[in-house]
């Protein structure tokens, strides 16, 4: 597993070739963020929608060193944060921008990847903390204004890929759907074998194609990683 260690005021999250911190930022680096990273494909130009510490941007930069990745938030102590662990990190092709995904432009071309890990209370109280429900709650980012944003940004042959909560799967695919974007991938994933999946990784194209469902499970016991999570992991973890 990752390492987690308190420092006084601050905790970090310490991967094996970079380090996420995470005190200025509401959401904190989680399960969610960690598999999605690691599912993701790749491409020569990646966008992370609501990047926050900048886990997933980090983690692509690992496995596509090639690509150009670009991080936005509208968090602004987020994207200082994430700006500092990309600058801690070894990666030079990371570069974090303050910026609202719905009025987001393009610098040059379309993004052959976007990846983002959304808000995901719909219709749940807010919480008072401004930063926390920004981070938290569909409010910031309607799911219909996410697949409006990603179906402008994305190349005409690009995949967008997110993670999402179970009861929130429908009300997803329903807005990708009325923008005319095809779920190409699926991964159902369990806590454990015996429950049912309570977050799913989806992929979604701009064309039809076949479509791939696969089943992930985190543990197999109490404490125990599944051989799934750790081969899907394995070049993060330490």
């Amino acid at each position: 597993m990752c390492i987690f260690v308190p420092e006084m005021a601050n905790d970090y999250f310490k991967f094996r070739q970079f380090t996420v911190r995470q005190d200025r930022c509401a959401m904190k680096v989680g399960t969610d963020g960690t598999l999605l990273g690691a599912w993701v494909r790749g491409g020569r130009t990646i966008l992370d929608i609501g990047t926050g510490t900048g886990l997933i941007a980090l983690m692509v930069a690992q496995r596509f060193p090639e690509a150009h990745v670009v991080g936005i938030d509208i968090d602004h102590e987020a994207v200082v944060q994430a700006k500092e662990n990309v600058a801690d990190s070894p990666f030079n092709n990371i570069d974090i921008i303050e910026a609202d995904a719905k009025t987001f432009c393009v610098p040059s071309s379309k993004f052959d990847v976007i990846v983002s890990n959304p808000p995901y209370f719909v219709d749940s109280l807010e919480c008072p903390d401004g930063q926390r429900t920004m981070a938290r709650h569909t409010a910031s980012l309607a799911y219909a204004e996410l697949m409006a944003a990603v179906n402008r940004l994305l190349a005409d042959d690009g995949e967008f890929s997110v993670v999402i909560p179970f009861d929130c799967k429908a009300r997803l695919e329903c807005e990708a759907s009325l923008v005319g974007f095809f779920k190409i991938r699926e991964c159902a994933v369990k806590t454990t074998p015996r429950k049912p999946p309570r977050r799913y990784l989806m992929a979604f194209r701009k064309h039809p194609d076949q479509l791939e469902l696969t089943e992930g499970i985190i543990e197999t016991a109490p404490n125990v990683r599944s051989e799934w999570y750790q081969q899907l992991t394995k070049d993060f973890y330490l």
